[in-house]
């Protein structure tokens, strides 16, 4: 994959726009698919939710932490971290734009409700879904990536935007950063 010089779907500045100020909006640079190292390669140059991936490389489920959220209409935008259970670790942030006239009134309530992963509540109502990377990432080590993974130090990372199609449609835009790998 190429370096986009603007991605499809929405970009970080636009999924940050229903927060600002944004004073932890991440600074970041494009990156090729291909440019991205191990281990952040398996973990996001793919075409599976996050939550299953992040799940199965440590070996744990997660649990949704909302740090922010604005509801306008049937758009829904969500600022989230993903912990592990066993730690308490926080291995992913994340930011979602999710067009809820796209969604059942069941999965609508329980994305709203804001207990479950996106990923998983998809997953358990069965909804057809394919993920579509848009672009990746590197994520600088700012004061945004050290709050967010309670890092003693800045330490960069990577990340990607995507758009996910829920039953043929283009019904969310996500941002999602993983954790810096390695001792912090």
């Amino acid at each position: 994959m190429s370096v986009p010089s603007k991605p499809l779907g929405l970009s970080v500045e636009e999924l940050f726009a229903p927060f600002a100020p944004a004073d932890d909006m991440p600074e970041y640079t494009f990156v090729a698919g291909d440019a991205v190292p191990p281990p952040y390669h398996d973990l996001l140059v793919h075409s599976h939710h996050m939550t299953v991936t992040v799940e199965a490389h440590h070996g744990d489920l997660v649990d949704v932490r909302i740090l922010a959220r604005k509801l306008e209409g049937d758009s829904y935008t969500r600022k989230i971290v993903l912990a592990l259970q066993g730690s308490g670790r926080v291995v992913q942030f994340g930011v979602a734009r999710v067009h809820l006239d796209f969604c059942s009134e069941p999965i609508r309530e329980a994305i709203v409700a804001g207990k479950t992963p996106l990923g998983r509540i998809l997953i358990q109502h069965n909804v057809h879904r394919f993920v579509e990377p848009t672009a990746f990432l590197h994520v600088c080590a700012c004061p945004a990536v050290t709050k967010w993974f309670g890092l003693s130090e800045p330490r960069a990372t990577y990340g990607r935007l995507a758009v996910i199609y829920c039953d043929g449609r283009e019904a969310i835009e996500v941002l999602e950063i993983v954790a810096p790998e390695g001792d912090s």
